[in-house]
């Protein structure tokens, strides 16, 4: 059976040749996209990305059938996947053994924000808190200085600490059969 520090090994190997293609040029910008779309009488959202599909789903409170995680749930999924895959390249980068590793994130979103009477409750997921547990032999100093990198190269926990300009367009279209009427 394969071990988290066999793994690591080929993360090490992976870094290394992906930091020699960054310096002689052969990687630079990428354009990450996804979509969703709301299917049928469900309303569930199908997101595609690359050649995945995820399911996003509401509780049945929402009117959701509750096939799969929130918008905001997903989130908290996103974060806690950089975490450990941050954690993951920057252990084998400083030659940091894990046994295992597990990163737990958590929110409050509260469904009255924003209504009459509470317009100071953020609409948004917010108080994020994230736990990471790792099992290693590494010294304090060693595990300080992985956390270190990771608070400094984790994407998504930067996007979410720091923020970024989201731009937005409406493409608003009429249905094929739907006739126009003169006045």
């Amino acid at each position: 059976m394969a071990t988290l520090n066999e793994y690591l090994s080929q993360k090490r190997e992976a870094l290394l040749k992906r930091r020699a293609r960054l310096k002689s040029g052969d990687l630079g910008p990428v354009t990450l996209k996804a979509s969703a779309s709301a299917e049928g009488r469900s309303g569930v959202r199908r997101i595609s990305i690359r050649d995945f599909q995820v399911i996003s789903d509401s509780p049945p409170d929402f009117a959701g059938y509750n096939l799969g995680p929130s918008s905001p749930e997903l989130l908290l999924g996103a974060l806690s996947s950089c975490l450990t895959h941050t954690f993951l390249i920057h252990a084998s980068d400083q030659g940091v053994a894990l046994e295992s590793l597990h990163a737990e994130v958590s929110a409050t979103i509260d469904p009255r924000g924003g209504s009459e009477g509470h317009e100071d409750i953020p609409v948004y997921p917010h108080d994020i808190a994230y736990t990471v547990t790792l099992v290693s032999p590494a010294s304090a100093e060693e595990i300080e200085r992985l956390q270190a990198a990771v608070e400094k190269f984790c994407p998504i926990l930067n996007l979410l600490k720091r923020g970024t300009e989201v731009r937005g367009r409406l493409d608003h279209q009429r249905p094929a059969h739907q006739t126009t009427h003169a006045a």
